[in-house]
């Protein structure tokens, strides 16, 4: 299984935004479904082997919505239609235990840290992707693969991570876009899985 971790440092974690102005009402979500199209799609269908969760941060609680490429139905490449999704999970009454809203889409209250322990009790290795890190292997097939959002990850963020034993790995020197390392990470992996 390969896991892909986006933290939304400004997105909202209540459906009170706008899919006519997600960049404007939603505090940046449309940046998180770009995410979860990258890790998902493919020319004609998804990828049934990876979860995308979100961390939602913009509000009182934190909030973490996972996509779950095993189960996932009725995700289409556009940002509008992943953001109605979100949507309705965001309606439902999350608590800490996951709650699907609909097919392959989960939600339940957490942060970064709680979402981090549950993985490394799955057994995930977990990379930090950021620029000045080792270089990420090329034989690298599986494992927790963990970005910033826009406004990249906050200095706690990065020390959390680091006391839980995450990677701090790079795909290159320059500063990419979330959802392009994503595309590149599943090319790396799709190689490095093929070449076994």
């Amino acid at each position: 299984m390969r896991d892909f971790v986006v933290v939304g440092h400004i997105a909202k974690t209540t459906p009170d935004f706008s899919l006519e102005d997600l960049p404007g009402t939603s505090g940046r979500i449309d940046v998180l479904c770009r995410c979860v199209n990258s890790a998902f799609m493919l020319s004609h269908g998804i990828r049934r082997d990876v979860r995308c969760h979100l961390i939602l941060m913009g509000g009182p609680e934190t909030k973490i919505i996972r996509f779950d490429g095993s189960r996932l139905r009725h995700l289409n490449p556009d940002e509008r239609s992943t953001a109605a999704l979100m949507k309705k999970a965001l309606s439902i009454d999350a608590s800490p235990s996951w709650r699907e809203s609909t097919p392959g889409i989960y939600i339940r209250k957490g942060d970064l840290r709680s979402l981090i322990e549950s993985l490394r009790e799955e057994g995930q290795r977990l990379y930090y992707l950021r620029e000045d890190g080792a270089p990420l292997s090329g034989t690298i097939s599986e494992g927790a693969f963990i970005l910033g959002d826009h406004t990249g990850m906050r200095e706690e963020e990065e020390h959390l991570l680091e006391s839980m034993g995450a990677e701090i790995v790079s795909i290159g020197p320059l500063s990419l876009h979330a959802d392009h390392c994503i595309v590149i990470i599943n090319w790396m992996c799709d190689n490095a899985a093929r070449s076994r």
